[in-house]
């Protein structure tokens, strides 16, 4: 692109949530509450998981990335939303903009690959017991986080340049609490057409690969369970996918209302409503989605409470 189509912008002013006054101080409240709960329980998950013995598994390996990938998700957002809520400067730089854009690309594509990765864990769990060793290697693993990860940061990289190399010529006041690329697109002045197209290829490819892995692989754990004739065996089987099925209905489910429904009069709105669920409600129930529902988990959590009492009153005594 050449030089002289970007922009010279200097700051975007960021609307928030809502406009209404009396709503300000209320919202700022229920989300600082969300948010203390978002870090409090990927970081204790993240913790647990690297200080238990017992839970250094594939399965927690990857659940632990997803913590982190949840916490830096949350984070690239919230405190900037909550900020808003009660300051009267609403700006955000120009270069603050494109790194929170650059992050929230990069964190929900990682997302989209551990839910896969976790989904492909399962279905050799169930499927090929025998060679989960093996086939689930803390080598293979770690290819696993790495490999998409790097592809979902690089491709963060390419549409946020393609974004930011747009040329902002009239307003720089975003109606929305982040900056993303459909509100970020309406503010542009040059032609979008190849950002619009690049994005619809990417997020197509990106939505459309990790859910067909999903899919395929509990389609495949599906038939295995079916295969048990034991009612305590197929309980078993059903209960290790529970909370990760739980976890990707709530991601895959938001984004497919996000894109799949018909445009409307109040889709702005509803936008913002869908984008606070997924941007900052959905990393403070996935920690909490697989400490309730997770007997291993719960048991970790029983071991740590009663070392630390024990300490505790060793200490006092």
């Amino acid at each position: 692109m050449a030089e002289g189509n970007c922009t010279t912008v200097s700051e975007f002013i960021l609307l928030g949530v809502t406009e209404r006054p009396e709503l300000q101080l209320p919202l700022f409240v229920f989300f600082l509450v969300v948010y203390i709960i978002t870090v409090v329980g990927n970081l204790g998950m993240i913790i647990l998981i690297r200080t238990d013995s017992q839970l250094h598994t594939p399965m927690y390996f990857f659940l632990s990335n997803l913590s982190i990938v949840d916490l830096c998700y949350s984070s690239n957002i919230t405190p900037r939303m909550l900020a808003n809520f009660i300051l009267d400067d609403k700006a955000i730089s120009f270069t603050g903009c494109a790194m929170q854009c650059y992050l929230f690309i990069a964190l929900a594509l990682s997302e989209s690959f551990i839910l896969a990765a976790m989904a492909y864990d399962r279905y050799v769990a169930i499927c090929n017991p025998l060679l989960y060793a093996s086939k689930m290697s803390r080598k293979v693993c770690i290819w696993l986080m790495a490999a998409p990860s790097l592809y979902s940061f690089l491709d963060a990289m390419t549409q946020t340049i393609f974004t930011f190399c747009l040329s902002f010529c009239g307003s720089n006041i975003i109606n929305h609490f982040y900056c993303a690329d459909p509100p970020l697109l309406k503010l542009a002045c040059s032609d979008t057409h190849v950002k619009l197209t690049l994005m619809l290829i990417s997020a197509s490819f990106n939505l459309i690969s990790s859910f067909t892995v999903i899919l395929v692989s509990y389609l495949f754990i599906l038939f295995a369970i079916l295969q048990i004739r034991s009612t305590q065996g197929m309980s078993k089987a059903f209960s290790t996918c529970a909370s990760h099925l739980t976890a990707v209905t709530l991601f895959y489910g938001t984004l497919f209302f996000m894109y799949i429904r018909k445009p409307s009069s109040h889709s702005l709105e509803q936008d913002k409503i869908v984008s606070v669920f997924y941007a900052v409600v959905i990393p403070m129930l996935n920690p909490l989605i697989y400490s309730l529902r997770n007997k291993e988990v719960k048991g970790a959590l029983r071991r740590k409470t009663w070392i630390y009492g024990f300490l505790f009153s060793a200490r006092t005594s």
